[in-house]
This record gives structure tokens, sequence and C-alpha cells, in this order.
């Protein structure tokens, strides 16, 4: 199990990067969504599991679903202001998660589901696809609190795939072009490091999980990725170390 042999990236600055593997998958973005004070799993995900997400994101724990899905990356966008869902979540998962977390949750009524495939957000600023109509660029901008930015990189619309972002730094797709990082990097002001997940993989969003305390990454991820991982959430100084 990866949990076994980790090898871990400890920055200067910010937390451990983690590998980490949920379900027997490396891509653990389709599973866990996390800001700095809360981290969503799926219900009745293992206590191991969700000791380790703990233990690196430094988080509380909430226990959820969407649709009655595990499948929390996809469906559900955050930060540190809110939390914004898609139109399939029931009025009971809704309730749930404001009142365990105390934030504004709101429900994009947008024929697009997959909201988190579709939007990458900070503290600072939101890259969303250009799907989106005015109504849910309003809805997105209220619950968030930031302005939001349309954009498609190359010609994918999957923008939630193809940025992770926390206030720290970023990643992004390698496709993505001098016009579109700057892009990212005006709205979401952090520098963007384009960049790879388990062993090749240019979605990231499917490899990645963090917040500004700790950085979990799929666990076929290899040396080289977390060396550029590491660089675009601490430019100071990376250091490499048994786990």
């Amino acid at each position: 199990m990866a949990e076994q042999h980790f090898f871990s990236v400890t920055c200067y600055v910010t937390a451990e990067i983690q590998l980490f593997d949920i379900y027997r998958s490396p891509n653990i973005g389709i599973f866990v969504r996390a800001n700095d004070g809360y981290s969503l799993v799926p219900r009745g995900l293992a206590p191991t599991k969700s000791e380790k997400i703990a233990s690196v994101l430094k988080g509380e724990l909430i226990h959820a679903s969407i649709a009655g899905s595990r499948l929390l990356g996809p469906l559900t966008v955050m930060n540190n202001k809110g939390i914004v869902v898609s139109r399939l979540a029931d009025d009971q998962e809704i309730d749930s998660l404001r009142s365990e977390t105390g934030m504004r949750v709101e429900k994009l009524n947008s024929r697009f589901t997959s909201v988190g495939n579709l939007i990458s957000a900070n503290d600072n600023g939101a890259v969303a696809s250009d799907v989106f109509n005015d109504e849910s660029v309003h809805v997105i901008e209220r619950t968030l609190e930031v302005p939001v930015k349309r954009m498609r990189i190359s010609t994918y619309i999957q923008i939630g795939s193809m940025v992770s972002a926390t206030n720290d730094g970023a990643i992004v797709h390698p496709l993505a072009s001098e016009a579109d990082i700057e892009a990212v990097r005006r709205t979401l002001k952090v520098d963007p490091e384009a960049a790879t997940v388990n062993g090749g993989v240019p979605f990231v969003g499917s490899g990645f999980v963090g917040n500004t305390k700790g950085i979990l990454l799929g666990s076929q991820t290899r040396g080289g990725e977390l060396l550029i991982i590491g660089r675009a959430f601490d430019r100071d100084s990376v250091h490499d170390k048994a786990y």
C-alpha cells in the first residue's frame, strides 16, 4: 500500500508534500476536496486514510457526499470563503455542509454538473471554463467572494482539472500557453508552474489535493514531478526525506 512507502518532500515554508492513494487509486483529487480549514472526504473512508489526510492537510475532516456519490472532487469547488456544489447535490447534503463548516454553500444550477472539473479557485480569484454563462459566474463570485476569469487552456474546457491552486501557488496543464499561465497568475495572484502528476498525467487536478498547510499527491507521482510541484508551492527550498 502507498502509505507504507511514502516518498515525501518537506518544504521550508509550507508543510510536506505527501504521496497518497484512495481506494487503491492514485487519482486522489476525484475523492477529496480541501481548503485551509476543512477536508471533504467520502463517507465511509477508512480511518487510516482519514487520519493521514488530517495529519497532512491539518484541517477538520468532513465526511460528505454529493448526489450520494463519493466523487467530491468533480462535484465541488471551494476556497476559504465558500463552497460551490453541483446541481446534483440534494438539500440534505447542502444543509449538512453548511452546518458542519459554517461556510456559505451554494448550488450551481448549470447543465454542466462537474463544477470541480470546470473551476479552480483560491482566496484571490477563480478561473472557470468559458462554458458558464453570466448567471453561473455571478453565483461563483458571490459564493467564493472572488472575481472569476472565464477561459480555456488550449482547446480544453476542463479548467478545474487543468489548474490546481492554493493561496501559495498553482500548477497547470503542460499545454498551457504563456498567455494562459499569465491569465492564471493575474487571477489567482500566484506563480503557476506547468506540471504533471502520477507519472505524466497532465490533468493535474486528478492527482492533487492541497492547501497552505500541506499537499497530497497521487501515489504514482515521480521524483521530477515532485520537485516541480514543490517549487510551485514553495519558491525557497525543497528537501527530500524518507517518511
